[in-house]
């Protein structure tokens, strides 16, 4: 069941999120939130491949 809900929630990150690796964005440079973002998705990630 946790697993699902993961999977759904990486889905919708996918669609919604924007991508920084396509824009190539420099860690040391990003701001508070664009730091939140990435945290986000790699929790997201991480826990949908459990």
């Amino acid at each position: 069941m946790k697993k699902q809900v993961f999977k759904i929630l990486a889905k919708i990150n996918k669609l919604i999120l924007p991508s920084f690796t396509k824009k190539e964005l420099d860690i040391s440079k990003a701001t508070k939130i664009q730091l939140a973002i990435i945290g986000w998705r790699a929790f997201v990630t991480l826990n949908s491949l459990d």
